[in-house]
């Protein structure tokens, strides 16, 4: 094995994984540096989640190597992936994935609570990113009484609250609008380059990818390039939004 570079904080080499004999990756590599927002593009069935979930230990992969922090994920048992996956990463998915029996609060609170954090410090940042997130009226509600887009906001006020080193995004907006999903992101964004959260977003909308720093573009499984990606704001702009306070 050959260590990633220093400044890598995600670093993938020939990744290849295939779901009942059908390929879904074939020898992908990325490096990700610290507080890099990477938009992971291409089709539906590119490979984009496949790639996510290798990269945070979810899947190993049946060839390849996945480094975080220059320790190797792909080798740690399925304990120590969960853990990591619990200490370092956040993860937000297509579709909101919130424990029915909670509230929003407590659902956007719990992975504070498993890891040991305070009632009261908890459902305090819990709180704050439902604001940041426009959600807030909707704290006391269990996800029954929320809407598709309400439940996708509290789903990434809890990926944010732990403030992860790594977040992970597949397909973050797709509940929502497309205004309310272009919103949203730009909360995303502005919060993990004030925080120096690296993001990997998969996406298959190109605008949604202009809000990140580079692209990487898979087809049918293969890398087709990487490319920096185009922003829809100026650089004074784009100042003005990471110096916002979320």
């Amino acid at each position: 094995m050959v260590a990633p570079p220093d400044n890598d904080v995600l670093w993938a080499r020939g990744l290849h994984h295939a779901y009942g004999g059908t390929s879904a990756l074939t020898g992908v590599s990325v490096g990700v540096p610290e507080g890099e927002i990477l938009a992971v593009t291409g089709p539906r069935g590119s490979g984009k989640t496949t790639l996510l979930k290798c990269l945070s230990g979810q899947l190993v992969p049946a060839e390849g190597e996945v480094w975080f922090n220059s320790s190797p994920v792909h080798t740690l048992s399925s304990p120590s992936r969960e853990r990591l996956r619990l200490d370092r990463f956040g993860w937000i998915d297509t579709e909101p994935h919130l424990v029915a029996e909670l509230t929003a609060w407590e659902n956007a609170a719990l992975p504070l609570l498993l890891r040991g954090t305070g009632t009261r410090s908890a459902k305090h940042t819990a709180l704050e990113w439902l604001d940041r997130l426009d959600v807030g009226m909707c704290a006391n509600r269990r996800p029954a009484q929320l809407d598709q887009s309400q439940r996708q906001r509290v789903a990434i006020a809890r990926a944010l609250a732990t403030t992860p080193q790594v977040l992970f995004a597949d397909e973050p907006t797709a509940p929502l609008h497309r205004a309310d999903g272009i919103q949203v992101l730009r909360t995303l964004t502005t919060a993990a380059r004030s925080h120096q959260i690296t993001v990997v977003l998969a996406t298959h909308d190109p605008d949604v990818a202009t809000l990140a720093d580079r692209t990487l573009a898979l087809l049918d499984g293969h890398q087709s390039s990487g490319a920096p990606a185009t922003t829809g704001a100026s650089d004074e702009e784009s100042r003005a939004e990471c110096s916002l306070s979320v």
